[in-house]
């Protein structure tokens, strides 16, 4: 067995762990996704004041549900919550 052939087949053997790894860790991200849209929905049965009471607005809701179906809202939301908390704590520095 030459060198080169000994070098491919090493290739083909430790690339299939490396693919498996990937099709696991997807199936896991779009089943992750889809448990907090699930999560996320119920945020919607909420009223107003609730959603006020940990940061959020009936908008926001709004803007983070167009993301495509195998991302998740609730990152969306994170963000939208944290850049509110920004403004609001550097107005009050003010």
């Amino acid at each position: 067995m030459a060198t080169f052939d000994f070098a491919t087949e090493t290739s083909r053997i430790t690339s299939r762990p490396a693919i498996a790894t990937r099709v696991v860790n997807t199936i896991s991200n779009v089943y992750r996704a889809w448990k907090n849209r699930r999560a996320f929905y119920r945020l919607g049965e909420m009223s107003d004041a609730e959603l006020a009471d940990i940061g959020l607005t009936r908008g926001d809701l709004h803007v983070a549900i167009d993301v495509p179906f195998g991302r998740d809202p609730t990152e969306r939301l994170r963000a939208i919550a944290a850049d509110r908390t920004e403004t609001i704590e550097d107005l009050a520095r003010r």
